[in-house]
């Protein structure tokens, strides 16, 4: 248990309109040449350093189904378990643009479930929300814009539909799904998504739709020639337990920092090393000498 208090940047309340980046800075950035650093994060701590370290786009992805509870897949995340998370993230930032997943089910009963859940997780902090599929979800899309809340898209391989892909397989590498994938791009910017993950797809595709689209499109294994890149934290950090996806470039390991630093923990206790009188608190000198007398 620590003492010492923690510095929170934000409260609970959805964030301002000067937050750093906005929706409409999304479009700039694109317009710009700049690319979009986005990046998942599902608590405080990992969100204000993500934040502080210049990320632009927080997720508070449904993948938090398996780096945090350790599920096989995302399938299983509640709307209680993503409104936790976004609550948690939103207090650490400051600058960034805050997105929430819409978890499986979520949104799969139509406009009303899609728009009242969106509305509890902008509630919560996130300044947008995002949802899988393709042009089958334009209605939704619109839907949601109708009600004033900011839509990121998500094509290619989309997590949700594990159970119909049969797997965690690279899409549109046929002439018939890249063209699906095309016009699944066209339908949701024309819906009024501002943003679109694109994951699992060939690069020459994700470029293409790239060129095609004014909104920018945000990549994860779909190539560089993507207007941002998306990773899961634990990923980049080696903190997911399983062989990496091919995508997936680790710039840390915090695996092993971390390993190292719970060992040395655990020696020093069993060595009676920690804590020393450095770390221990002390009694007023009068009150030691009664203890020691005791």
């Amino acid at each position: 248990m620590s003492f010492h208090p923690v510095s929170t940047p934000n409260t609970d309340s959805p964030p301002s309109a000067s937050a750093s980046l906005t929706v409409p800075g999304c479009f700039e950035k694109k317009r710009r040449g700049e690319k979009l650093v986005c990046l998942t994060a599902y608590d405080y701590a990992f969100a204000r350093l993500a934040d502080e370290s210049g990320v632009d786009i927080v997720l508070v992805g449904d993948s938090l189904g398996m780096v945090m509870a350790g599920r096989e897949n995302t399938l299983a995340v509640s709307m209680r378990e993503s409104l936790t998370c976004v609550r948690w993230a939103r207090r650490g930032i400051q600058r960034a643009l805050l997105v929430a997943d819409m978890p499986y089910g979520s949104y799969h009963l139509g406009r009303r479930q899609a728009v009242a859940n969106a509305l509890r997780l902008v509630r919560a902090g996130a300044a947008a929300v995002k949802l899988e599929g393709g042009a089958r979800r334009a209605p939704l899309v619109r839907a949601l814009v109708e009600a004033e809340i900011p839509v990121m898209a998500h094509i290619g391989l989309t997590p949700q539909s594990l159970l119909a892909m049969g797997g965690y397989h690279v899409q549109g590498r046929e002439p018939a799904a890249a063209i699906e994938l095309q016009e699944d791009a066209r339908a949701l910017a024309a819906a009024g998504a501002f943003a679109l993950v694109l994951e699992g797809m060939p690069r020459e595709l994700a470029g293409r739709i790239t060129r095609q689209l004014s909104i920018p499109t945000i990549g994860i294994g779909a190539g560089p020639e993507c207007d941002g890149q998306i990773l899961v934290l634990h990923d980049l950090l080696n903190l997911s337990f399983s062989p990496p996806a091919k995508f997936v470039r680790r710039f840390g390991d915090a695996a092993a920092l971390s390993r190292a630093a719970i060992a040395d923990y655990a020696g020093e206790v069993r060595a009676g090393s920690f804590p020393d009188d450095a770390e221990s608190y002390h009694a007023p000198v009068p009150a030691r000498q009664v203890i020691s007398r005791a």
